[in-house]
């Protein structure tokens, strides 16, 4: 949310001499948050050499209108988003328990620039034996080395105990490039207790661990999925319910004030501009409910805020507010606030590409209480075996308990016994984003950042768990006329 004047100079490119179609080669590198809004400005700058006999002092000066193209290529550093898979064994560790054998674990910490090491890995602990196999696990090569392959890894073998003290068995060390040999003689290393080792002059060693298999796959990242074309569907539905207030006054949540959004109108705007830009389209649905509709005052629990139920897309974020606001002139605000109907909606809509192609996101805004949770938590346990994302965002001042349970953060959403798949939902409370200072925009950042954070990571699991690979990016875009051939990709 940086306004233009206040940004920082992040870099210049070099100056090409005495040409209209330069090809830049310097590279920058920097950070990317799909949860924010990252504004960048190019400057295009001439230089001229100010007469002959100055040729050493260019003046610099900025060019305003129209004044050609620039072609920006942005490509994510794959600096190792590899993931290794492997699985140990042991022999003969040494036994620690007084009463049976010893419960060996594992720990892996990879090694920092300055000699220290941070724990990387734990495996799960065998009970009662000194020979254990240990499950498979993967790691991203990333949190093994930090991508750097001769890195010391240290490992150290422990023989667990309930109350937590447990023993030290014994340690080892190698690096991602011995254990990427695979299964071999090289990879059998010997576990060694030092203090053991001084005190005992026959000492050999505490055990051995040896590598059993060892193989990497290639994460694909959102951003691979995007590039290949997949898309972002933004549903957004509100909450017409009575418990809102009366529209006209200012107490409502729905109040429309001239001179300031409400909640409502706040929280559709911060989720819906960051996830606007996914969309190729820009056409968004965008639903009620909880309301009485004209003519006949029935109640609806998925109306379109347009009131057109063929067609009930809004063109951008100022489409949808403008049918909300149109809408609430309509509409006599009623009740129950049911979710699970809005939610089987976009499910309709999600089941039916489930290729990798398309991905929806439902935001929900609501002020309240919900009064279908049964039928809600089965709707999101169906929910979380398709291609979307459930946000809601509390307004007003009720209780929120029931959301937080729906958030399935701590503890997975389940319906009559079946756990959802995938955690979906993100919850949060309007309240905990309203900036003292009345600086709406700084506090609107905010809150888009916490609920769309974890819609990445949502996303890939959902293709990781259908096995659904990215389709390759199209070749960078030249424009036509542009008779600069070697055209370097950065």
């Amino acid at each position: 949310g940086k306004q233009w004047w206040d940004m920082r100079c992040f870099g210049r490119t070099e100056v090409i001499d005495n040409t209209l179609n330069p090809d830049f080669v310097r590279k920058y590198i920097m950070d990317y948050f799909f949860e924010e809004k990252q504004n960048l400005r190019f400057d295009l700058r001439l230089e001229k050499p100010l007469g002959a006999c100055q040729q050493n002092a260019p003046v610099s000066r900025r060019l305003t209108g129209k004044c050609g193209t620039i072609i920006l290529t942005a490509e994510e550093l794959s600096n190792c988003r590899d993931s290794a898979m492997m699985q140990f064994c042991a022999n003969k560790l040494d036994k620690k328990d007084f009463f049976g054998k010893s419960d060996p674990f594992m720990v892996f910490f990879r090694s920092n620039e300055d000699g220290t090491f941070t724990i990387c890995h734990k495996t799960e602990v065998v009970k009662n034996t000194l020979n254990p196999v240990w499950k498979e696990f993967a790691i991203p090569v990333r949190a093994l080395c930090n991508g750097d392959f001769d890195r010391t890894i240290k490992v150290e073998v422990y023989d667990w105990d309930r109350d937590g003290s447990h023993d030290f068995i014994g340690d080892f060390t190698t690096s991602y490039r011995e254990l990427a040999r695979g299964q071999s003689q090289f990879n059998v290393y010997e576990v060694i207790n030092t203090k053991k080792k001084m005190k005992k002059k026959k000492y050999v060693n505490s055990g051995t661990v040896t590598l059993l298999s060892f193989s990497v796959e290639s994460e694909f990242t959102f951003l691979d999925y995007i590039k290949g074309g997949t898309q972002i569907n933004f549903t957004v539905a509100i909450d017409f319910t009575a418990s809102n207030g009366n529209p006209s006054q200012s107490t409502s949540l729905h109040y429309m004030n001239p001179y300031q959004m409400n909640a409502y109108a706040m929280a559709l705007k911060a989720v819906g501009e960051i996830i606007q830009d996914y969309d190729s389209d820009k056409m968004f649905p965008a639903l009620g409910f909880g309301a009485k509709l004209p003519p006949d005052g029935r109640v609806s629990h998925e109306f379109p805020l347009n009131g057109n139920i063929e067609n009930p897309y809004c063109n951008g974020i100022e489409g949808i507010l403008e049918a909300y606001h149109q809408s609430l002139k309509t509409v006599q605000l009623y009740g129950p606030t049911n979710f699970a109907p809005i939610i089987n909606h976009v499910a309709r809509y999600a089941a039916a590409v489930q290729d990798g192609s398309q991905y929806f996101v439902l935001l929900i805004i609501t002020d309240g209480v919900i009064s279908d949770m049964a039928q809600t938590k089965e709707a999101i346990v169906n929910a979380a075996k398709l291609p979307m994302s459930i946000i809601i965002v509390g307004v007003g001042q009720a209780e929120f308990d029931a959301m937080v349970e729906l958030d399935g953060d701590d503890i997975r959403v389940s319906s009559r016994g079946k756990l959802a798949e995938r955690d979906i939902v993100q919850f949060v409370p309007f309240r905990d984003y309203m900036d003292r200072t009345g600086n709406h925009v700084l506090s609107m950042a905010r809150l888009a950042k916490d609920v769309l954070a974890e819609i990445p990571d949502q996303f890939i699991s959902y293709m990781k768990s259908r096995g659904i690979k990215p389709n390759p990016a199209p070749p960078p875009y030249t424009p036509t006329g542009h008779t600069h051939h070697h055209h370097t990709q950065i």
